[in-house]
């Protein structure tokens, strides 16, 4: 985002906002930026390649247009032709007039129908290709973007904004190509008839345009804050409902409706302005229409008197012309403030389509010279940053031998979690070298890198679907046999079997049905079913009970053995069997050893475990301790 993005974004209200602001902090997490000028020719040629692929169906839409244009402009005609039989008392050439006008209406009403089918197709494939090239694309941002972007606006993107732009197919406002031809055939008919009659008529189209002029940026710029309105709104709520647990532990429920209540006035009055808009020129055209028709009845009324050129079938074929005229005017009106609304939803989803944060390509690097042949991991030097200026991670240097067991430790925000998120390219670093397996790891295409790695997090993260389809996260189609193994080899195969449905059991959104616990047991089976050469537990025991940590141990053990394994973990008590305790504070390493050896150094890991053992020795004692019995009524004290 740019300085004067920032700046935009965190000093100033946004424009038309009624209800006063609760706070910066919530004002800078949730609005967006406002977007500069767009070009609507410009939008639409980004449009086209995703429309390109389903252009026949916009071409045979566009033939029935025109064909149901050409039908519209008989229509006046023959109903002319009606009122001039009815006067010369013709009952077979009225009864032929009224055939052919029900049959013109019958055919404009079948090419109209074919017309809005072909049309919505071509609409509803190219919105589903565009919110598929989206969601690839927001694959391929780098986590740097999600960790400062709302998740609700992003889903906004792929919702609201593609059908804000769908409504072009949808509400028909391509057919304006459609009425900008019945509007010059409507023209050339009404000057055909009468010339002064059109000339009153066309008297009127200043006054349209004004008004078409003086609602044109005030529109988009209503549709502009209803975007940014609608993205704020989702953020919002999808903050709220992800931390309910919290919100109503703290009883906040309260403040939480009342700063919702500030977005939703706001997403109200932006479409209230939206709306206030559209109303203007509706009323508007519609109130010019009925005078320019009035006007021609009134001087058509005064001069039928001195010339009998101006009969009745004239004048109702003519007044039937300048409805006809009006109507496009009217729909083109009407389907200008829908391209608005699309226009500013392009503009926000190509402005997420420009964003240059993507995860870098594998880069072709020489070799590096002297690696020894049983290295699986080195950082030498690696210096990293997430904000600039504020080094996480300050020459680091770290080398991990093939089947070597490493475990790092150190106090929160020393940079453990870090080490791993550069070895599996989740973030670049800024200086120095980071090497998986002997190679570099800005060599390696992203997707073989990762699949180097079986990872299981701290904070486990589970998809909707079932325990089989969560554990073979890796396969596009779970293979039972190894979902069993796997669990097998954690010992926790019963405790899944157990419950209704077994390895097909459902896992709701998040597994929010699961347990801390168990969702942490799928964790392992998850890493154990991919079976990669480098394993990282990260916190991998912090959601699980002591007595289900016990039970994991000898899993943990024959699943380590063999393969390098990187282990990040508070429990100090849990990574005495490592082969070398790596201990990281303040973003650098400060001591390497084993458990004894670093203890008799009497350092950082020895403070970090005397307190850490204090603190159990105190936890045991308090759940051993018996309940004090109470002293009987009247004892001595």
């Amino acid at each position: 985002m740019s300085a004067q993005a920032k700046k935009t974004k965190t000093a100033s209200p946004d424009k038309g906002s009624t209800a006063p602001s609760k706070g910066k902090t919530l004002r800078d997490f949730h609005e967006e930026e406002r977007l500069g000028r767009a070009y609507d020719s410009h939008l639409l040629k980004r449009l086209w390649p995703f429309m390109r692929p389903h252009a026949r169906f916009l071409y045979a839409s566009m033939v029935m247009i025109l064909l149901a244009a050409g039908l519209n402009l008989i229509r006046p005609l023959v109903m002319g032709r009606v009122v001039e039989g009815a006067q010369a008392e013709e009952p077979g050439g009225l009864m032929k007039h009224g055939i052919t006008l029900a049959l013109v209406v019958v055919g404009m009403q079948v090419l109209t129908f074919v017309q809005m089918y072909t049309m919505q197709i071509a609409g509803a494939r190219s919105m589903a290709d565009l919110r598929a090239h989206l969601f690839e694309f927001m694959q391929r941002l780098e986590l740097r973007y999600y960790d400062r972007t709302p998740v609700g606006r992003l889903v906004t993107r792929a919702t609201n904004d593609v059908d804000a732009v769908g409504e072009l197919f949808a509400s028909g406002v391509l057919n304006a190509i459609g009425d900008l031809v019945a509007l010059v055939g409507i023209i050339v008919m009404m000057v055909a008839l009468d010339l002064r009659m059109s000339l009153i008529s066309f008297a009127s189209l200043p006054l349209v345009a004004v008004m078409v002029w003086f609602v044109r940026s005030r529109a988009r710029q209503a549709f502009r804050d209803i975007r940014v309105k609608t993205a704020r709104l989702n953020a919002f709520l999808n903050e709220q409902v992800s931390g309910m647990p919290v919100v109503q532990a703290y009883a906040r429920e309260s403040v939480m409706a009342a700063e919702f209540d500030e977005i939703n006035v706001e997403y109200r009055d932006a479409n209230k302005r939206s709306i206030f808009y559209e109303a203007i020129l509706d009323a508007a055209i519609e109130m010019v229409g009925t005078l320019c028709i009035a006007s021609v009845l009134w001087w058509a009324g005064f001069r039928r008197i001195a010339d009998a050129s101006i009969t009745f079938p004239l004048v109702v074929t003519f007044t039937q012309y300048i409805k006809q005229f009006f109507e496009p005017v009217s729909l083109l009106a009407q389907r200008y403030t829908i391209l608005q609304s699309a226009m500013s939803g392009a503009e926000r989803i190509f402005k997420l389509l420009d964003e240059p944060a993507l995860e870098a390509p594998a880069v072709p690097t020489l070799p590096a010279a002297n690696v020894p042949a049983d290295e699986a991991i080195a950082l030498e030097d690696v210096t990293f940053s997430y904000k600039p200026g504020v080094p996480v991670l300050k020459d680091v240097t770290l080398h991990v031998k093939r089947g070597e067991k490493v475990a790092l430790v150190g106090a929160t925000g020393a940079g453990k979690t870090t080490v791993t998120s550069l070895l599996l390219r989740l973030y670049d670093f800024e200086k120095g070298t980071v090497r998986v397996l002997g190679k570099d790891v800005c060599a390696y295409d992203r997707r073989e890198l990762r699949e180097l790695f079986s990872v299981v997090p701290q904070d486990v993260f589970l998809f909707a679907g079932t325990v089989a389809s969560n554990i073979a996260m890796s396969d596009d189609v779970p293979d039972l046999g190894r979902v069993e193994r796997a669990l097998q080899r954690i010992g926790a195969l019963d405790v899944f079997l157990k419950r209704p449905g077994g390895l097909e059991a459902r896992v709701d959104d998040r597994g929010a049905n699961f347990s801390a616990g168990e969702r942490q047991l799928l964790a392992f089976a998850r890493a154990l079913y991919r079976d990669a050469p480098l394993l990282v537990l990260d916190e991998a025991t912090a959601s699980i009970d002591s007595d289900t940590e016990t039970r994991l141990q000898g899993a943990l053990e024959a699943v380590v053995e063999g393969r390098t394994s990187l282990v990040i973990a508070h429990r100090l008590s849990t990574i005495r069997a490592v082969d070398r305790i790596v201990v990281f504070s303040k973003g650098r390493i400060v001591e390497t050893g084993s458990h004894d050896e670093l203890l008799a150094k009497d350092g950082v890991y020895a403070r970090l475990y005397r307190f850490q053992f204090a603190v159990e020795q105190m936890e045991t004692i308090t759940t051993a301790q018996p309940p004090r019995a109470s002293a009987p009524a009247g004892a001595a004290e």
